[in-house]
């Protein structure tokens, strides 16, 4: 993970600072989600934090940890009722920074 540290995931996911089983699981969800998001923008994370004194503006932090916490809590891709979607909330946060210049978008 390059921009979002264990501890503020673990807030993110209520989770005891003190409980550490899972730590590396949950620092693998973090590498996952950039990759994600940045594939989904189309950008490269390390561009848009350049641009913002090195941090990844909030909402695509926000994002990435929508994405850990779904993950986290869904570790199985077995559904036993009915499918549904991340909320609108995750492509609302990141489409204000997803480069639509690319073709491939």
């Amino acid at each position: 993970m390059n921009y979002l540290t264990l501890e503020e995931i673990k807030k993110h996911l209520n989770i005891d600072s003190e409980f550490t089983d899972d730590d590396a699981y949950i620092e693998s969800l973090g590498d996952v989600a950039e990759e994600i998001v940045s594939r989904h923008l189309n950008s490269d994370l390390e561009l848009i934090a350049y641009d913002n004194d090195d941090k990844l503006p909030a909402p695509i932090k926000q994002a990435c940890l929508l994405l850990i916490g779904d993950f986290y809590q869904n570790r199985e891709n077995n559904v036993f009722t009915s499918v549904t979607d991340l909320p609108h909330s995750y492509e609302y946060l990141l489409s204000m920074y997803r480069d639509y210049t690319n073709n491939n978008a």
